[in-house]
């Protein structure tokens, strides 16, 4: 996948140049001659973030937020006494 950089000044007079090589790969914005944001198109940005979808996308929550959760007390062998000193 090649990769473009591009100035910011550069970026901001010519998106739509900067569009296009993203359709090629990864294109790095910088600023003072550091890379400072990247653009890539939604098809290379969905990969990159995997198809799981989020705990707060599972539940359909909008954002998170305070979730009660009150677990019922574990009764068996398996429920040890934890010393936590």
């Amino acid at each position: 996948m090649p990769i473009t950089m591009l100035t910011s000044p550069a970026f901001d007079q010519d998106t739509g140049s900067a569009k296009k090589a993203a359709e090629n790969g990864a294109v790095f914005i910088t600023d003072d001659g550091q890379p400072a944001h990247v653009l890539l198109t939604i098809e290379d940005y969905r990969k990159l973030k995997g198809s799981e979808p989020t705990i707060l996308e599972l539940i359909g929550m909008k954002e998170g937020g305070d979730i009660e959760f009150d677990p019922p007390r574990l009764r068996g062998p398996f429920s040890l006494p934890v010393d936590l000193t």
